[in-house]
């Protein structure tokens, strides 16, 4: 579900980048050379705001991994031990029985 936001987030914001690129072409009064420069420029500002978002967003899934992993294994465990429990269990009943 994160995921999906996060993909919603990404796409609208390069969404917005061109949409504003697009109308600062549109509306900008300066030559040729400068618009392409100014466009350069906001390419690579676009292209490394994105960069931070894949970053934060690489980092929050790491995170969110290590703890379901942390939690998976608790309850191995857990699960483990109660098998263990059982076992014992069984076999003080068997020998219970046995001796009777």
């Amino acid at each position: 579900m994160r995921t999906r936001r996060m993909e919603y987030f990404v796409i609208g914001l390069f969404a917005g980048a061109v949409g504003g690129i697009v109308l600062g072409l549109l509306f900008a009064p300066d030559s040729g050379v400068r618009t392409r420069r100014r466009l350069a420029n906001e390419a690579l500002r676009v292209a490394e705001a994105a960069r931070a978002v894949a970053d934060r967003a690489e980092r929050a899934a790491e995170i969110v991994g290590s703890r379901v992993d942390h939690y998976l294994g608790r309850d191995e465990e857990v699960a483990w031990r109660k098998v263990q429990e059982i076992r014992d269990g069984v076999k003080r009943y068997s020998r219970t029985v046995m001796t009777s």
